[in-house]
């Protein structure tokens, strides 16, 4: 329908002399203004010298679409309203979840990239969030996807790590302690240096062992951690493995892309399109740096999987450093420019300011799940749950809490992180979801055996505003995929929610003496199904009660 009246005002345009022109409907700001609205008069009338309301008028007067109403709104807004059979059909189709706006097409998404030997913090808490759910939206829009998370294994923080272990640190404090001996000692410094030698040519037994283990109990315990938040990758890569690829490809390419400076190679982006600036690539001791590391991950990348778009998450901290990479990589494999895409977001603060690993005043993801899941407990304390249950429970709510709070806007900015606010139980925040879907999948519940489901259309039934945002699933996931925008999820699930909550309030759902009870409980089922579809693409479960 949407479509057959763009092709209406479109047609009528042409005949009044406008050239290909332009029609885009769009979602009111309110939902009771209309199903639809375009500014479409107010774009052309001065071209067909006319006031935009007359130009309006004559639009909506030759608009012939059956079950479309239409009226005028100053400045010249033309308001469209579907009849009720529109939404009947259409909520049914938008629950086939066949949206394609990605169809045939191939992405490559890395996200998280915890180092071991340092904590898996909150920051890697709100890229695997970020990351887990542009995926999964992605996927969702038809897409091949693959995914990986790339661990710098080897490097001066790893150094600095195994120094500290050498000396009897606690695994958890081992990080902060060498950086601080680095920083501060300069015979230190030295002594980490040679043990960062030692680790990339396997010289010393010792160091060798201190390092594997280390190693070896990190990404175990990542592992564990992905679980916990639902997240799954197809590919884990390492720096150890990077490395040495990077290297021999910067190698290959001195004289003609890559140039020697003062001992060491170098990347002048001036004298490259687009111009970016210098950076380098294989230090002094001739050792890959970060950026030769990327490089090599490219190569590595387009063995494993031939794609379309390669996207690489991480805090926005690292913009200057992937634009230059990019387009090293470009240089390097031409068949890859215009392939890669750096997607980076703000960071997550607590009310005491940025935290650092380096400084030891880190704060680790289980320590902010924990604390969520201490005002969770608190909050349900008096309900009526098992002990197992309890502990099922805070679980799904808290991890569902963080990831809500962390995906609620747009991802460029900093986030500050409410504990209370994120556990609200009462509008914006993740356990309302939950909440709201919980209690209409109990209705569904309680309905068996009294009220059977019925997708037919009532007898003089009037279309309501959850049919109406039920109808706008499909084209808000479209819009969160194009934009790789998983806010615009969450936006509408709110509304949606609201909506559900004013419908649950007027209506009583389950009558078996009222003939519209049947087709209610129908549009229970859409909201459940929509909402936790919805709360999928964040990476937020859905507990069996609350």
């Amino acid at each position: 329908m949407k479509e057959e009246l763009i092709k209406n005002i479109k047609s009528f345009l042409e005949e009044k002399g406008v050239k290909d022109p332009k029609v885009n409907l769009e979602y009111p700001t309110h939902i009771e203004l209309g199903d639809y609205t375009t500014n479409v008069a107010m774009a052309y009338a001065k071209e067909l010298g006319k006031k935009p309301l007359e130009l309006a008028e004559e639009i909506k007067n030759n608009i012939n679409v059956e079950g479309v109403t239409t009226n005028v709104v100053v400045p010249g807004f033309i308001n469209f309203f579907f009849n009720e059979h529109y939404f009947n059909k259409q909520v049914q189709e938008s629950l086939k979840n066949t949206h394609g706006v990605f169809s045939g097409k191939k992405f490559f998404i890395e996200h998280t990239q915890p180092n071991p030997f340092k904590l898996f913090h909150i920051g890697h808490l709100m890229n695997n969030a970020i990351g887990e759910s542009v995926a999964r939206i992605i996927k969702a829009n038809g897409a091949e996807v693959q995914t990986a998370t790339y661990h710098g294994d080897v490097g001066l923080h790893v150094a600095k790590a195994v120094w500290a272990l050498k000396k009897g640190v606690e695994e958890n404090d081992a990080y902060s302690e060498g950086h601080k001996a680095y920083e501060d000692d300069v015979v230190t410094k030295e002594e980490i240096i040679s043990i960062n030698k030692k680790i990339y040519d396997e010289s010393d037994p010792e160091i060798v062992e201190i390092y594997e283990n280390g190693r070896k109990v990190s990404l175990e315990h990542f592992e564990n951690l992905y679980k916990r938040l639902g997240s799954h990758f197809d590919f884990h890569f390492y720096e150890s493995e990077s490395g040495e690829v990077g290297k021999e490809l910067v190698v290959d390419n001195i004289g003609s892309i890559f140039e020697e400076s003062e001992g060491a190679v170098i990347f002048r982006g001036e004298n490259f399109e687009p111009k970016t600036h210098t950076r380098v690539f294989l230090n002094k001791e001739k050792l890959p740096t970060y950026e030769a590391k990327e490089l090599g991950l490219a190569e590595i990348k387009k063995d494993f999987f031939s794609y379309d778009t390669s996207i690489t998450i991480t805090a926005n901290e690292q913009d200057s450093f992937f634009k230059v990479v990019e387009v090293a990589i470009g240089e390097v494999f031409p068949d890859l420019k215009g392939k890669l895409m750096h997607l980076s977001h703000g960071l997550i603060k607590l009310p005491t300011g940025k935290m650092s690993s380096r400084t030891g005043s880190v704060i680790s993801a289980e320590d902010m799940i924990d604390q969520v899941k201490e005002k969770v407990l608190e909050k349900i304390a008096d309900r009526e749950f098992t002990e197992e249950e309890k502990k099922g429970v805070t679980e799904i709510v808290s991890i569902g809490a963080i990831k809500y709070s962390i995906l609620r806007q747009a991802i460029g900015g900093d986030i500050i992180f409410d504990f209370d606010k994120s556990i609200s139980f009462e509008g914006d925040s993740g356990p309302y979801l939950q909440y709201a879907t919980v209690r209409a999948n109990s209705l569904l519940k309680k309905a068996e055996g009294v009220v059977e489901l019925s997708n037919e259309l009532p007898v003089d039934w009037k279309t309501t505003n959850l049919e109406r945002l039920l109808e706008r699933f499909p084209n808000v996931l479209s819009r969160a995929g194009k934009e790789y925008a998983p806010h615009h999820i969450v936006t509408y699930l709110i509304d949606l929610a609201g909506e559900f909550n004013s419908f649950y309030a007027n209506h009583k759902i389950i009558d078996k003496e009222d003939s519209t009870s049947s087709y209610r409980l129908a549009l229970t089922k859409a909201f459940t199904q929509v909402m936790e579809s919805g709360l999928n693409l964040l990476g937020i479960k859905v507990p069996e009660k609350m």
